[in-house]
């Protein structure tokens, strides 16, 4: 059947039974396509019927379909004429892993990050309203990402304009950890005491079938409907918002679901769908283990090196052993960012607080007022989202947390909502931060040793990728802070590099001497701020032409700070910057990647060349 689908207006001619089918081959597919591309899996087999619902009941593109994340939109893709793109998903010029507006007109907003889907689908909502128009808005929003401020932000802004807004919650009890917080709590009551499902219909209509005696009874038959609706029916916290609540509901039943659907459909003013379904639904390993899952674990060949990440999370055990004040922090991110191994070790010491990135921020402000070390490790691009209070609650207060930046510069599949492009221009502009970043898994290890002794708030970031498989040191050491460290001396160029670049600024070096007989120093700067501004003035006075190399974002990096205290010292010196470009960088491996921006050997060798020639024209044109 799938074969002959190719828009969801194939969908419409189907019964249940038939859409039953489709969905088991769209299971099918889906295991036979990620498992060889990789990708989300876990949540895509979870909404399989809930997408066939949605699809036949609403019109795409005309009606708009938000999804939240966007990690459970493979099916949505695959029912609006991409199937053939699942061949190149998430590959270098292939169809994205996340919904897009530039990929398809069904694909009403973009999407990578959580808690987004509501704000987004009120907005089109209002904007619908105001243009006389009609067409539904329907939201997919998890339970894992209703843990997200942004989201109750946006539920009570929707109460409160009572417009038409369908929000369906699929509620899967996961995100890619299990959920935490009150919130998940209240879920769990809702799904698993059967009276609930019921109960609101039997009072309702008990109340109706008595006569209308007086308006006295009949107020007082209202306030005892009241009551019993908070003690005994489901939702009651979402009517509160203004929604009128509908559910829970098994997210594998198609024809309860298109039924309910309908009925929303119907329905004037917010509503939202209680959606139970089952991460991993028709694959047994991703059942049983939906976190482990929650991706098609991958197939790279190893390094045989640690990855930055784990010799990250083993640092950071060992140090909390030396130290008891030391506390971590997740935001709904433990397994990626290594503090599972963490929370093993020092269960009371590890807090994950949910998709809630803002609030995480604060958290580590408030335990660092009290005398505690709080290590917040989080995703570069899942930073900017907490950038208000890295300023305001902890900046401005010089309190000493700790940020472990995971995935900083290029990520790859997952494409540009989730590259850790701008960290290094959003944080090095900050008072009081300190900010530094490792040549190697090893230095890695001597940076958060000294993140941990200093005063103040601290970024160390580091990459998506395996380390250099160096020999760690027996000894913890303490970095100067503001210091570079001289690799390789040279006299003809001078090469500052940061992080994995330093690796790559090595090899160039190497090659320019063996093949070109160029002598060229390289510095590991180590810190962008503070930076090494001594290292950068001697070598300008001397009038070596310099090359800067680094993972991030050229605007406002750590070539733009060269380039700054050159400036205020009125010195003149060529310098070619080498960096992300201005950009968003789309999904690919990490290594194609790099080497499409230039983050590569052959492309350093080929500006070390050009820049030490054209330095080479510039003096002798001085002389003559």
């Amino acid at each position: 059947m799938l074969e002959n689908i190719n828009s969801p207006e194939d969908l419409k001619r189907l019964d249940d039974e038939q859409l039953n089918q489709l969905a088991i081959e769209i299971r099918q597919f889906l295991v036979d396509t990620v498992s060889k591309t990789g990708g989300h899996f876990g949540a895509n087999l979870g909404v399989v019927e809930l997408t066939l619902a949605l699809h036949k009941v609403f019109n795409s593109p005309k009606d708009k379909l938000v999804w939240d994340v966007g990690h459970q939109a493979y099916v949505h893709k695959i029912l609006t004429g991409r199937k053939e793109g699942f061949a190149k998903l998430r590959k270098l010029g292939g169809m994205a892993g996340f919904p897009k507006r530039e990929e398809s007109e069904h694909d009403a907003f973009g999407v990578g990050h959580a808690s987004t889907s509501i704000s987004a689908a009120l907005g089109m909502a209002i904007a619908r309203d105001l243009d006389g128009a009609a067409y539904h808005v329907v939201s997919i929003i998890g339970d894992g990402a209703l843990t997200g401020g942004m989201a109750m932000e946006a539920l009570n802004h929707a109460g409160h304009l009572g417009t038409n807004l369908l929000v369906i919650l699929n509620d899967n009890e996961m995100s890619i950890a299990e959920n935490v917080g009150a919130v998940s709590k209240y879920l769990t009551r809702l799904r698993s005491d059967p009276t609930y499902s019921k109960a609101k219909a039997e009072i309702e209509q008990s109340l109706l079938r008595l006569p209308a005696i007086g308006a006295k009874l009949t107020k007082t038959l209202e306030k005892i409907k009241d009551s019993m609706r908070y003690l005994m029916v489901p939702g009651h916290w979402f009517e509160e918002f203004g929604f009128k609540y509908l559910g829970p509901i098994d997210g594998h039943h198609i024809g309860e679901l298109v039924h309910t659907l309908e009925d929303a459909k119907k329905m004037n003013g917010p509503v939202l769908i209680h959606v139970i379904t089952e991460k991993g639904k028709g694959y047994a390993s991703a059942e049983n283990a939906p976190d482990k899952w929650h991706a098609w674990p991958s197939s790279a060949k190893a390094s045989g090196a640690p990855s930055y990440t784990s010799v990250f999370s083993q640092t950071l055990i060992e140090l909390a052993k030396q130290d008891e004040q030391i506390v971590a922090v997740t935001a709904a991110m433990p397994s990626g960012t290594g503090l599972d191994k963490f929370s093993a070790v020092f269960p009371k010491r590890c807090f994950d607080v949910g998709i809630a990135e803002q609030h995480a921020a604060t958290f580590c402000a408030g335990l660092a007022t009290s005398g505690k070390k709080p290590v917040f490790a989080v995703y570069s691009t899942f930073l900017q989202r907490a950038y208000d209070q890295v300023i305001h609650d902890i900046a401005i207060q010089n309190l000493h947390v700790v940020f472990a930046i995971d995935r900083a510069g290029l990520v790859g599949p997952d494409g540009e909502t989730h590259q850790g492009a701008f960290d290094l221009s959003y944080l090095r502009a900050i008072p009081h931060l300190t900010v530094m970043m490792p040549k190697d898994e090893n230095e890695l290890r001597h940076m958060l040793y000294t993140a941990l002794q200093l005063n103040g708030p601290v970024a160390v970031r580091f990459p998506r990728a395996d380390g250099l498989g160096v020999p760690f040191d027996p000894q913890f050491q303490l970095i100067p802070v503001g210091a570079s460290e001289i690799l390789r001396e040279g006299r003809e160029l001078v090469i500052y590099a940061l992080g994995p670049m330093v690796a790559v600024a090595m090899q160039a070096a190497d090659r320019l001497y063996a093949q070109h007989g160029i002598s060229a120093k390289v510095v590991n700067m180590r810190f962008v701020k503070p930076l090494d501004a001594e290292e950068v003035v001697k070598n300008a006075r001397l009038g070596i032409p310099a090359l800067t190399v680094e993972e991030a974002a050229l605007a406002g990096g750590m070539g733009s700070a060269i380039l700054e205290v050159l400036a205020d010292e009125h010195l003149e010196v060529p310098l070619t910057r080498v960096g992300l470009p201005d950009r968003f960088i789309e999904h690919g491996s990490r290594e194609e990647l790099l080497k499409q921006v230039g983050l590569d050997v052959d492309t350093l060798v080929d500006h070390a060349l050009l820049l030490v020639k054209d330095a080479k024209r510039s003096r002798h044109l001085a002389r003559g």
